[in-house]
């Protein structure tokens, strides 16, 4: 055996490694990425490893090696997990033959999400088991019994980890070497694997037949836990518990429940955890699941017990809970009073605002300015979508009118033109979510004829999320050099006529393309082309001469960090500055200089 200091998704990843996973598939998201670049770091050359083009893509390639009896772990964020809705909700009725886990990595906050889905509800939903681990060295067990419990039932299972739970630290003892299962392979039986209405029917009545089982076999489950006694209890899950554990160790005389399977109920280990109490507090993160699972099950149960929680307004209905809220909240369940132990900081200055901005050098706002520039003085409506670049919004760019969900920005452009077709609009969409789900948008935007201007903002990698790869880097996984896949001739083989290849960074060949673009009707495409300041570290910098006036436009108009004011004055932080030119471009007297821009 050996020790490892890991992050949470490294502690899931070598729990993986040590159930004997043979093929793992995911897509980058916040906070999941680093499961499989983990898996990479520890594998052997005997599992396959893939940054599929999206979750649905990652769930359908696991789910028929699971059909093959091989053990297969997918990985995602929670929003991921809509994407691959539809594979998984069927695969629930269709079942595996080898364990299958799907992690979906909760983000309560959200610190790094549009949503605060809790995964909890997707299961009871779906209709399958759900593991909420409470810490990096619980997920690296539980991750294991997950695998177990998948192919006792042969159902896909969840994984609910959430981001304090990933991003941790801690010391996991694990083999040295681990070994990928022995399967089978796939034995054909079309009476299993195709589904049909009938099978679908057959196969729900059976699913809801062995819930309870499922259930039952919760309620023994080594990670649902009781201690402590008293009339007063308080249920926890996930990393709540930890916080919660840490409020009362203090405090015997109240009974304290873990509870890691959410779904199916364990309704036994409940009903003995309820003996003898009379109030219960649900601290749980996200949804009131437990909450109404307690519910449900006292009032099933005739029971005189009163639960407090999200539902009665004593835990906040949204957000991340911590060790000082848990305190809060339980103290005041118990009727402790609040001591303040060490030093005093109530008199602390309020930290400053810092709010997300583009790196200092990023091609992307570049790409923005462009358009801003072109389309000054006629309408237009600007498309986002979900990368770096829905940091255009913010000012002084202000580039970002709409922003919903990865590929959204291609088909909400289209909607904009139907109803303002006196409108310019364009959409904006990265290299990689180009490839995930922004592919049918534009097929669809030919099909029906609709007037616009797509902007790939093509940064040759996977930004936001920790710079994976994707079809277009030239690389994969598995370690492999491929060939690229290139969003030209993909665009080309939908029938864009129109497309026009430019760096953003050379301001005014990037502004006469989008101007050249607006005025044809019809689908029209612009791949702005430039790496990742963060991939490629550029070492150049700009100067600022006596000749600058201090009008301040470089400032003004595109935002960049590295451009500040000193004792009055625009200077440059050379800290930051890349040498990327683009204020070179943009300053009226020429003052700015340096770099490739003097």
């Amino acid at each position: 055996m050996r020790k490892e200091y890991v992050m949470g998704n490294g502690a899931i990843a070598l729990g993986a490694l040590a159930a004997g996973v043979n093929l793992v598939a995911g897509y980058p998201g916040t906070p999941s990425s680093e499961i499989i670049e983990n898996i990479a770091k520890y594998k052997n050359g005997e599992v396959h490893i893939e940054w599929s083009v999206n979750e649905k893509a990652a769930m359908e390639v696991a789910a028929s090696a699971a059909y093959c009896g091989a053990r297969t772990l997918v990985t995602m964020k929670q929003m991921g997990l809509n994407v691959a809705a539809d594979a998984l909700m069927s695969l629930a009725y269709v079942g595996v033959k080898g364990g299958m886990v799907v992690v979906s990595a909760d983000d309560p906050g959200p610190i790094s999400s549009q949503t605060e889905q809790d995964t909890r509800m997707f299961a009871e939903f779906a209709r399958i088991p759900v593991f909420d681990p409470t810490s990096p060295e619980e997920a690296y067990e539980m991750i294991q019994d997950a695998f177990d419990y998948s192919e006792k039932y042969q159902t896909p299972v969840l994984f609910r980890p959430t981001t304090r739970v990933c991003h941790a630290y801690a010391s996991i003892e694990t083999p040295e070497q681990t070994t990928p299962k022995e399967y089978e392979g796939f034995v054909k039986d079309s009476k299993k694997w195709v589904i049909f209405p009938r099978l679908s029917f057959q196969n729900h009545a059976k699913m809801e037949q062995r819930n309870p089982k499922i259930g039952a076999d919760f309620s023994g489950y080594r990670y649902n836990e009781m201690s402590g006694s008293g009339k007063k209890c308080v249920f926890a899950s996930g990393v709540s518990y930890a916080y919660a554990k840490e409020y009362l160790k203090n405090h015997p005389d109240v009974r304290f429940v873990k509870l890691a399977t959410a779904f199916p109920f364990p309704e036994d280990f409940v009903l003995r955890a309820l003996d003898g109490v009379e109030e219960v507090l649900c601290f749980e993160e996200l949804s009131p699941y437990i909450e109404s699972a307690l519910l449900k099950c006292i009032g099933a149960h005739g029971l005189n017990v009163k639960v407090y929680g999200k539902l009665t307004g004593h835990v906040p209905v949204s957000g991340e809970n911590s060790a000082e809220s848990a305190a809060r909240i339980i103290g005041a369940f118990l009727g402790v009073e609040q001591v303040r132990t060490g030093i005093d900081v109530s008199d602390r200055p309020e930290l400053p605002v810092r709010p997300p901005v583009l790196c200092a050098g990023c091609p992307h706002r570049a790409s923005f300015y462009a358009v801003k520039r072109a389309m000054e003085g006629k309408k237009s409506y600007f498309c986002g979508d979900i990368g770096c670049y829905t940091l255009g919004n913010a000012m002084p760019l202000d580039m970002v009118d709409t922003c919903l969900c990865m590929g959204a920005g291609i088909t909400m452009a289209q909607g904009l033109h139907w109803m303002d077709k006196d409108a310019t609009c364009f959409a904006f969409v990265g290299d990689s979510t180009f490839f995930a789900s922004g592919m049918t948008g534009v097929v669809n935007a030919l099909y029906n004829e609709a007037n616009m201007v797509l902007c790939v903002l093509d940064n040759s990698t996977t930004a936001m999320t920790g710079h994976q790869p994707h079809p277009g880097t030239g690389r994969n996984m598995m370690g492999n050099v491929v060939d690229k896949v290139s969003i030209e001739k993909i665009l080309e083989g939908m029938g864009v006529t129109k497309i026009l290849t430019v760096n953003p960074l050379d301001l005014n060949v990037a502004v006469a393309a989008v101007r050249k673009c607006a005025e044809l009707p019809g689908v029209k495409a612009i791949i702005f082309k430039s790496p990742c300041v963060a991939i490629t570290k550029p070492a150049g910098k700009v100067e600022i001469s006596e000749n600058c006036i201090g009008c301040k436009k470089c400032i003004r108009e595109i935002g960049c960090p590295a451009l500040i004011i000193k004792d009055g004055k625009v200077a440059v932080d050379e800290s930051l500055c890349t040498g990327c030119g683009l204020c070179a471009q943009i300053c009226p007297v020429g003052a700015i200089g340096g770099a490739d821009h003097e």
